[in-house]
Protein backbone atom coordinates (compact mmCIF):
# COMPACT_ATOMS: atom_id res chain seq x y z
CA UNK A 1 0.00 0.00 0.00
CA UNK A 2 2.81 2.44 0.87
CA UNK A 3 4.58 1.59 -2.40
CA UNK A 4 1.42 2.52 -4.33
CA UNK A 5 1.06 5.82 -2.46
CA UNK A 6 4.73 6.65 -3.14
CA UNK A 7 4.31 5.71 -6.82
CA UNK A 8 1.21 7.90 -7.16
CA UNK A 9 2.94 10.82 -5.41
CA UNK A 10 6.03 10.41 -7.60
CA UNK A 11 3.89 10.29 -10.72
CA UNK A 12 2.01 13.43 -9.57
CA UNK A 13 5.28 15.24 -8.88
CA UNK A 14 6.71 14.27 -12.29
CA UNK A 15 3.54 15.43 -14.06
CA UNK A 16 3.65 18.72 -12.18
CA UNK A 17 7.29 19.18 -13.13
CA UNK A 18 6.65 18.30 -16.76
CA UNK A 19 3.48 20.37 -17.20
CA UNK A 20 4.35 23.32 -14.96
CA UNK A 21 8.02 23.77 -15.78
CA UNK A 22 9.31 21.81 -18.76
CA UNK A 23 6.39 22.38 -21.16
CA UNK A 24 6.12 26.17 -20.53
CA UNK A 25 9.90 26.53 -20.97
CA UNK A 26 9.76 24.57 -24.22
CA UNK A 27 6.92 26.70 -25.61
CA UNK A 28 8.64 29.89 -24.47
CA UNK A 29 11.84 28.75 -26.18
CA UNK A 30 9.99 28.04 -29.42
CA UNK A 31 8.37 31.47 -29.15
CA UNK A 32 11.79 33.09 -28.87
CA UNK A 33 12.68 31.64 -32.28
CA UNK A 34 9.69 33.34 -33.95
CA UNK A 35 9.67 36.91 -35.31
CA UNK A 36 8.92 39.24 -32.41
CA UNK A 37 10.33 36.65 -29.98
CA UNK A 38 6.91 35.36 -28.97
CA UNK A 39 5.58 38.79 -28.10
CA UNK A 40 3.67 39.37 -31.33
CA UNK A 41 4.58 41.67 -34.17
CA UNK A 42 3.72 45.32 -33.64
CA UNK A 43 2.68 47.15 -36.82
CA UNK A 44 3.54 50.83 -37.26
CA UNK A 45 2.62 53.50 -39.77
CA UNK A 46 4.49 56.79 -40.05
CA UNK A 47 6.32 56.03 -36.79
CA UNK A 48 3.12 55.43 -34.85
CA UNK A 49 2.03 52.04 -33.48
CA UNK A 50 -1.28 51.08 -35.08
CA UNK A 51 -1.82 47.55 -33.77
CA UNK A 52 -0.64 43.99 -33.48
CA UNK A 53 -0.44 41.63 -36.44
CA UNK A 54 -2.42 38.85 -34.74
CA UNK A 55 -5.08 40.94 -33.01
CA UNK A 56 -8.14 42.07 -34.93
CA UNK A 57 -9.41 45.58 -34.60
CA UNK A 58 -12.45 47.48 -35.72
CA UNK A 59 -12.54 49.45 -38.94
CA UNK A 60 -15.80 51.24 -39.67
CA UNK A 61 -14.91 53.92 -42.21
CA UNK A 62 -15.82 53.16 -45.82
CA UNK A 63 -12.27 53.96 -46.90
CA UNK A 64 -10.95 50.86 -45.12
CA UNK A 65 -11.48 47.14 -45.49
CA UNK A 66 -13.45 45.74 -42.56
CA UNK A 67 -12.61 42.63 -40.57
CA UNK A 68 -14.72 40.23 -38.57
CA UNK A 69 -17.05 41.45 -35.85
CA UNK A 70 -15.87 40.89 -32.29
CA UNK A 71 -17.80 39.19 -29.51
CA UNK A 72 -15.53 40.99 -26.99
CA UNK A 73 -15.53 44.47 -28.53
CA UNK A 74 -11.94 43.97 -29.77
CA UNK A 75 -10.61 43.76 -26.20
CA UNK A 76 -7.36 41.78 -26.38
CA UNK A 77 -7.34 41.32 -22.61
CA UNK A 78 -10.60 39.38 -22.67
CA UNK A 79 -10.77 37.36 -25.83
CA UNK A 80 -13.54 34.85 -26.31
CA UNK A 81 -16.63 33.95 -28.27
CA UNK A 82 -20.23 34.72 -27.50
CA UNK A 83 -21.10 31.07 -26.69
CA UNK A 84 -24.40 31.50 -28.51
CA UNK A 85 -25.28 28.66 -30.84
CA UNK A 86 -26.52 29.07 -34.42
CA UNK A 87 -30.09 28.33 -33.32
CA UNK A 88 -30.11 30.93 -30.53
CA UNK A 89 -32.80 33.54 -31.44
CA UNK A 90 -30.79 36.40 -29.89
CA UNK A 91 -27.72 35.41 -31.91
CA UNK A 92 -29.73 35.07 -35.13
CA UNK A 93 -31.18 38.56 -34.61
CA UNK A 94 -27.67 39.93 -34.04
CA UNK A 95 -26.39 38.34 -37.26
CA UNK A 96 -29.44 39.59 -39.20
CA UNK A 97 -28.75 43.12 -37.95
CA UNK A 98 -25.10 42.83 -39.00
CA UNK A 99 -26.14 41.64 -42.48
CA UNK A 100 -28.62 44.51 -42.85
CA UNK A 101 -25.97 47.03 -41.74
CA UNK A 102 -23.42 45.52 -44.12
CA UNK A 103 -25.88 45.70 -47.04
CA UNK A 104 -26.55 49.40 -46.38
CA UNK A 105 -22.85 50.08 -47.08
CA UNK A 106 -22.73 47.52 -49.92
CA UNK A 107 -26.02 48.03 -51.84
CA UNK A 108 -24.56 46.30 -54.90
CA UNK A 109 -24.61 42.94 -53.04
CA UNK A 110 -27.44 40.50 -52.49
CA UNK A 111 -27.98 39.09 -49.01
CA UNK A 112 -26.59 35.69 -50.07
CA UNK A 113 -23.36 37.32 -51.29
CA UNK A 114 -22.39 38.60 -47.83
CA UNK A 115 -19.58 36.35 -46.55
CA UNK A 116 -20.51 34.75 -43.23
CA UNK A 117 -17.20 35.76 -41.67
CA UNK A 118 -18.08 39.44 -42.03
CA UNK A 119 -21.21 39.07 -39.91
CA UNK A 120 -20.14 36.42 -37.38
CA UNK A 121 -17.46 36.70 -34.71
CA UNK A 122 -14.65 34.20 -34.47
CA UNK A 123 -14.07 31.95 -31.46
CA UNK A 124 -11.53 34.37 -30.00
CA UNK A 125 -13.43 37.49 -30.98
CA UNK A 126 -10.12 38.90 -32.24
CA UNK A 127 -9.51 37.21 -35.59
CA UNK A 128 -7.26 39.55 -37.61
CA UNK A 129 -7.83 37.78 -40.92
CA UNK A 130 -10.49 37.57 -43.58
CA UNK A 131 -10.73 35.48 -46.72
CA UNK A 132 -9.91 36.89 -50.17
CA UNK A 133 -13.65 36.64 -50.93
CA UNK A 134 -14.50 38.82 -47.92
CA UNK A 135 -12.02 41.44 -49.14
CA UNK A 136 -13.26 41.19 -52.73
CA UNK A 137 -16.87 42.10 -51.84
CA UNK A 138 -15.57 45.30 -50.20
CA UNK A 139 -13.41 46.50 -53.10
CA UNK A 140 -16.15 48.53 -54.76
CA UNK A 141 -16.98 50.39 -51.51
CA UNK A 142 -13.34 51.15 -50.71
CA UNK A 143 -12.56 52.21 -54.29
CA UNK A 144 -15.54 54.56 -54.32
CA UNK A 145 -14.67 56.06 -50.91
CA UNK A 146 -11.03 56.66 -51.91
CA UNK A 147 -11.53 57.53 -55.57
CA UNK A 148 -9.37 54.60 -56.67
CA UNK A 149 -9.61 52.18 -59.55
CA UNK A 150 -11.23 48.85 -58.59
CA UNK A 151 -8.71 46.89 -60.65
CA UNK A 152 -5.82 48.49 -58.72
CA UNK A 153 -7.49 47.44 -55.47
CA UNK A 154 -7.98 43.89 -56.74
CA UNK A 155 -4.23 43.70 -57.40
CA UNK A 156 -3.51 45.12 -53.94
CA UNK A 157 -5.80 42.55 -52.31
CA UNK A 158 -4.12 39.78 -54.30
CA UNK A 159 -0.67 41.00 -53.18
CA UNK A 160 -1.79 40.86 -49.54
CA UNK A 161 -3.24 37.34 -49.80
CA UNK A 162 -1.31 34.67 -47.93
CA UNK A 163 -1.77 31.12 -49.17
CA UNK A 164 -2.41 28.07 -47.00
CA UNK A 165 0.28 27.07 -44.52
CA UNK A 166 2.87 24.97 -46.38
CA UNK A 167 0.51 25.35 -49.39
CA UNK A 168 -1.74 22.66 -47.88
CA UNK A 169 -3.09 23.50 -44.43
CA UNK A 170 -5.97 25.95 -44.08
CA UNK A 171 -7.46 28.57 -46.37
CA UNK A 172 -5.92 31.60 -48.01
CA UNK A 173 -6.14 34.63 -45.72
CA UNK A 174 -5.64 38.39 -45.66
CA UNK A 175 -4.60 40.26 -42.53
CA UNK A 176 -7.00 43.23 -42.42
CA UNK A 177 -4.63 45.61 -40.63
CA UNK A 178 -1.79 44.83 -43.03
CA UNK A 179 -4.15 45.27 -46.00
CA UNK A 180 -5.30 48.66 -44.72
CA UNK A 181 -1.70 49.76 -44.12
CA UNK A 182 -0.81 48.67 -47.66
CA UNK A 183 -3.85 50.60 -48.88
CA UNK A 184 -2.65 53.77 -47.15
CA UNK A 185 0.83 53.41 -48.67
CA UNK A 186 -0.66 52.60 -52.09
CA UNK A 187 -2.80 55.74 -52.09
CA UNK A 188 0.15 57.92 -51.06
CA UNK A 189 2.27 56.46 -53.88
CA UNK A 190 -0.63 56.91 -56.34
CA UNK A 191 -0.69 60.71 -55.84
Amino acid sequence: MIKKILAVNLFTFLCMLLLSVAYPLLISGIGQLSPGHGKGRILSYKGKTVGFEQEGQQFTENRYFWGRPSAVNYNGAGSGGSNKGPSNPEYLEEVKLRIDTFLIQHPYLDRKEVPAELVTASGSGLDPNISPQAAAVQIKRVALARGLNEQDLRLLVKSQTKGPLFTVFGPSIINVLELNLALEKFQINKK
